[in-house]
């Protein structure tokens, strides 16, 4: 499965209510080390079907940011049950990202 965009209108849904944990990429496009990120977690959208991965732009949703208290990108955030249960900043191999998923 793809790796779904979600804004501020569609995050609550698509992440906070998903019945699977939701590994959510806050992301910008200028930003170097998120497009390097990009193909680790494409892989891991088509590979998992026990989570889903969502990606979030920081430039066009400021308040998420601000609100899950994004300073570094890419910063990837672990959503189970609704509540953030890990995350990790910086570009890392996919391996950290399946260890983050446990």
């Amino acid at each position: 499965m793809a790796v779904k965009t979600v804004d501020e209108s569609t995050f609550e849904k698509e992440v906070l209510q998903a019945e699977k944990p939701v590994l959510v990429d806050f992301y910008a496009d200028w930003c170097g080390p998120c497009r390097m990120l990009r193909p680790s977690l494409d892989e891991l959208a088509d590979e998992r079907s026990d989570i889903e991965v969502a990606a979030v732009n920081i430039d066009e949703n400021l308040d998420l940011a601000d609100e899950y208290e994004i300073s570094s990108i890419p910063c990837v955030v672990l959503f189970k049950n609704g509540a953030e249960a890990d995350r990790s900043v910086g570009l890392v191999p996919k391996e950290a990202l399946e260890a983050l998923l446990g």
